[in-house]
């Protein structure tokens, strides 16, 4: 098979990484890539979201099955687009159509999908501009803190979280006016749930699903989840508390209603679900869905994945995933990112980047990284997640601590507190 993975990201380098391992694999394209992404196939330099370019790539590459990384062309309509166009339909997009999508595209669709089918979350109201009288009354009803959600994509900062009742209707106002663009004009307010995040993945072929190895994420930049948020400071899977006994209510209360939900809505859903949870007093509820898999969590999850990855894929479009052989190891896994200094605020990028050739005993896969002048270049705010294996995390931990330091570039920081609250 020729296969074509589009993104740029860690989820991307190590999905190709998977992929690069399987015996049905002829070649391997990945738009745009990455520095290491280009170390397993060949980087193709197109935008994700540009599908007329795309189209024009698929059918010169001859390409047999495009798995898409980030959610951005999911909510696009990149199936939408493949699917109506007579040269294209018969290439399978590894996610799902536009109104699939809207799980991750639009947090009011979400929250009514949820509460149609009775799946267990957080009490909200949706407001816009013309109803912020009726938003501040509702905030008045809810005790603090306050969340408030950007209803539409914002690049992962869409989210505020605010103890003081008036600076709440403040930052509010802002939103609804337009702070986070088109994503804010409308804003869902959400009760505050008190508990510790797990994440959940099902890859799902529309009818049945395999589910993935769970993850924790650490979205804070600073050491004891403190400082603003980032797109993820780390990884680590298994998740202690995410027993049997708590995965099973995981399966019957979210994950089955969700794929059944979308079957009954008549959703064509073929690929990943995120289910993004908090455990409250050992109960389950669904703080967000995306509809792709996390980052950092696919570096650390995908490692832990036995099984030929592209044959789980290669079954999604005849709805036979069920029967592909799915194994996952017993081994804990653990991520460390590095990124720039001043990440996730103003940063500097083109910082030459050495010390590959020293790590050994973990994965490095890339993040924002670039080839230039025959040297590996910072490109963006995440730049490399080293994932380690191990018989359990204090040994997982050690060997990506130990590689983060043989890696050196200006201004490098990563937290050295992964994991430690489990």
């Amino acid at each position: 098979m020729n296969v074509l993975i589009l993104g740029s990201g860690g989820r991307e380098h190590a999905l190709a990484w998977k992929i690069a391992q399987s015996n049905l694999l002829k070649k391997l394209y990945i738009a745009p890539g990455n520095a290491g992404t280009q170390q397993l196939g060949i980087n193709l330099a197109i935008s994700p979201t540009d599908f007329n370019e795309i189209k024009v790539k698929v059918l010169e590459l001859q390409i047999n099955l495009i798995i898409v990384g980030s959610e951005d062309p999911l909510v696009k309509g990149i199936r939408n687009f493949f699917e109506t166009d007579s040269e294209i339909k018969n290439i399978p997009v590894i996610g799902p159509d536009k109104l699939g999508a809207q799980l991750e595209g639009s947090k009011e669709f979400a929250k009514e999908f949820m509460l149609k089918y009775n799946i267990p979350t957080a009490a909200y109201g949706s407001f816009t501009l013309e109803s912020y009288a009726e938003a501040c009354s509702f905030l008045e009803t809810m005790k603090p803190p306050y969340v408030l959600k950007a209803n539409g994509l914002a690049a992962g900062k869409g989210v505020l979280i605010i103890n003081d009742l008036n600076e709440a209707k403040a930052a509010l106002k802002t939103m609804l006016e337009g702070q986070f663009g088109n994503a804010s004009t409308t804003v869902v307010i959400e009760e505050f749930l008190d508990g510790i995040e797990v994440s959940y993945f099902a890859l799902t072929d529309g009818t049945n699903y395999v589910l993935l190895p769970e993850a924790k994420d650490y979205k804070r930049i600073g050491e004891n989840d403190t400082g603003l948020n980032t797109g993820g400071m780390g990884a680590i899977s298994p998740v202690p508390f995410a027993n049997k006994e708590f995965t099973q209510k995981v399966i019957n209360r979210i994950i089955e209603p969700t794929i059944q939900g979308l079957k009954s809505e008549k959703i064509n859903y073929q690929g990943f679900v995120f289910f993004g949870l908090i455990k409250v007093n050992n109960e389950p509820f669904v703080i967000e869905y995306n509809v792709r898999l996390g980052d950092p969590e696919t570096e650390v999850v995908i490692p832990r994945i036995e099984s030929d990855f592209l044959a789980l894929m290669a079954a999604i479009p005849t709805q036979s995933i069920h029967k592909v052989p799915f194994r996952i190891k017993n081994e804990t896994a653990v991520t460390v990112m590095l990124v720039s200094g001043g990440y996730p605020g103003e940063y500097e990028k083109n910082s030459v980047m050495t010390g590959f050739e020293e790590v050994n005993d973990s994965l490095l896969f890339h993040a924002g990284t670039a080839h230039a002048n025959g040297k590996i270049i910072t490109s963006g705010g995440r730049v490399l997640a080293i994932t380690s294996l191990g018989e359990n995390k204090e040994e997982a931990l050690k060997k990506s601590y130990n590689n983060a330091e043989k890696i050196k570039y200006n201004k490098k920081y990563y937290r050295t507190d992964i994991g430690f609250d489990l």
